[in-house]
This record gives structure tokens, C-alpha cells and sequence, in this order.
């Protein structure tokens, strides 16, 4: 692909450094801009800026938040002695679409993948643990994507905490296997996080 000016060109090659943007793609986006009145590209450029440089991870779930504690954890109407475990950000998004659950979250950052060099010290799995150990959390329900890797990440954690007095369950299958969890529909994700399991009758199926 020839440019004409070498601005647009990086401008082009930055663009397409994002998830499911090739060039051609990146390029039209670039051009859209440029057609744009020049403070709304302005005001895009100090969005990206601001969300980079000023958001904040939860200091409890890790969810990604404007303040230290997210919304979500300093409700006081939430359920602090529910946690639903999820990979990541998305995922509390997707279920909190459904508004089928009133507990609260904690945000993985990834699932264990050896494959991809994703190890269990690469993901919030010891602050997990160390909020079970506090005993104030009752139930533990595992929302990963039903994939070979989130079924990993589901038995490592439950190995971790099963000495503790935490009930433990996993949604409902009626994710279909192979799903990420992000894509699936609300009415489908909320039935399953209402329909939840037992973990350890997980394992058995």
C-alpha cells in the first residue's frame, strides 16, 4: 500500500495495530477523521489519553474503574459474600447486562493457557484466594468461558481454596462449550448464572 504522505501512513500503521483492523480498514478510519471537523478528532485523541493514562483497576475485583474501589464494590447493596470470577472485564459487563446478579465480581486478568505462556502467577488468582481466606465470602461461582483453559483456571482456583468454608459453583452449561462468555446472549447468561452448579458436580460431567 503506497501513501502519499508519511503522516497518514503511521497514522494507518497505528490504527491497524488494533484487534480485527487490517490495513484497508485502518486506512478508511484514518480518512473518516481527516473528513471530521477537527475538534472531534481532537476530542477522540483526549479520550484515548485520559483512559490511559487516568483509569484505575478496583483495588478489590480489579475491575477497571474511575475511582479506587469500582461502583460495584463500594454498592452497598451488592452481596459482598457472593463473588462470581470471571477473566475479565467483559465478562462483568456481559452479566451485568442480564441483571440477574447481585453480588460482586473479581476479574482474573486472563485464564491459565500454557500455550500462551499464561501461568497462574500471571492472573489475580492470590487475591482471590486471600479473600476467602478472611471467611467472609460464602460462595465462589466460576463464570469463565466453557474452554479447555477456563476449565483449567476453575480447577486450579478450586485446589487452592477447597480446605475453606466457601460452597463453590460454576454456571450452567447452557453456554455452549468452546463459547467465550462475552458473546453469548444475555437471556442465555442469566439463566445460567441463576441455574448455577455445584463445582465439584462439574467435574464429574
Amino acid at each position: 500500500m503506497e501513501f502519499s504522505s508519511k503522516l497518514l501512513e503511521n497514522a494507518v500503521n497505528e490504527m491497524a495495530q488494533l484487534p480485527g483492523i487490517g490495513k484497508r480498514t485502518a486506512l478508511r478510519l484514518v480518512l473518516h477523521l481527516l473528513r471530521q471537523p477537527e475538534h472531534q478528532t481532537f476530542q477522540l485523541s483526549e479520550a484515548l489519553s485520559k483512559v490511559r493514562a487516568e483509569i484505575n483497576f478496583c483495588k478489590s475485583c480489579h475491575n477497571i474503574s474511575d475511582k479506587v474501589l469500582c461502583e460495584i464494590c463500594s454498592n452497598t447493596n451488592r452481596n459482598e459474600e457472593l463473588i462470581c470470577v470471571v477473566e475479565d472485564i467483559r465478562d462483568v459487563m456481559a452479566i451485568e447486562n442480564t441483571s440477574s446478579f447481585r453480588g460482586l465480581y473479581h476479574v482474573l486478568g486472563g485464564k491459565i493457557s500454557p500455550m500462551d505462556g499464561i501461568g497462574p502467577q500471571d492472573l489475580n488468582i492470590n487475591s482471590l484466594v486471600e479473600k476467602v481466606k478472611t471467611g467472609k465470602v460464602k460462595e465462589l461461582i466460576f463464570a469463565m468461558s466453557p474452554t479447555m483453559e477456563g476449565d483449567t483456571t476453575n480447577f486450579y482456583i478450586f485446589r487452592q481454596i477447597q480446605d475453606h468454608n466457601v460452597a463453590m459453583s460454576t454456571i450452567a452449561r447452557g453456554v455452549a462449550a468452546g463459547n467465550e462468555l462475552e458473546y453469548t446472549d444475555e437471556i442465555t447468561l442469566g439463566r445460567s448464572i441463576i441455574d448455577r452448579v455445584p463445582f465439584e458436580a462439574s467435574l464429574k460431567s
